[in-house]
């Protein structure tokens, strides 16, 4: 409802400022601010206990199972290991394996090197040769697209199939395991 001009020579100057409010509480903090910090906390821990964990207990677990094997060799810092790092290397070129939760909809390709401790493991692995792509074929599709697409979840799949490796043939030391080629497609 707009002033007349009576009422406008009547008004004061200090009516005219406009009133400012001085900051207080804010519900919504309470309201909205909490719930979501606590959403996040969950989901922190969550990631934490599922994932993170998992990784770490399978390192540790593989880790103890190489301290009791005769064939490990130990590396501190008192010791030095005689071990040659990619000088005998068995390659398993062309695998295709579909990822679990797919339906054959996805495919994977890989080839993989297997690092070997002396020349004369070469032989072994070689005269096994289907055991050991069966172990590699069963590591590979036992796991979800996101797994195989997560770079870091990498080292936990190699740990795994060494794993396997030394359980099917103990007498074969297996230094590393590579991925010459993986595609996801």
């Amino acid at each position: 409802m707009p002033l007349q001009e009576e009422q406008l020579d009547t008004i004061k100057p200090e009516e005219l400022k406009p009133k400012v409010e001085k900051p207080g509480f804010n519900a919504k903090v309470l309201l909205f601010g909490i719930p979501i910090f606590m959403v996040q906390l969950v989901a922190v821990y969550f990631v934490t206990a599922n994932i993170l964990m998992k990784k770490f207990e399978s390192s540790a677990k593989i880790k103890n199972s190489n301290e009791g094997s005769p064939n490990a060799q130990v590396n501190t810092s008192n010791t030095v290991s005689a071990v040659d790092y990619g000088k005998y290397i068995f390659s398993i070129n062309d695998i295709i394996v579909n990822p679990a939760d797919t339906d054959g909809k996805r495919l994977l390709l890989t080839s993989v090197g297997l690092d070997l401790a002396n020349e004369n493991m070469q032989s072994v692995v070689k005269t096994r040769e289907p055991m050991v792509k069966d172990a590699i074929i069963s590591t590979l599709s036992s796991k979800s697209i996101d797994q195989l697409d997560d770079i870091a979840y990498r080292d936990t799949m190699k740990t795994e199939i060494i794993t396997k490796l030394k359980r099917l043939i103990p007498s074969v030391g297996i230094n590393n395991v590579y991925f010459s080629k993986y595609i996801i497609q």
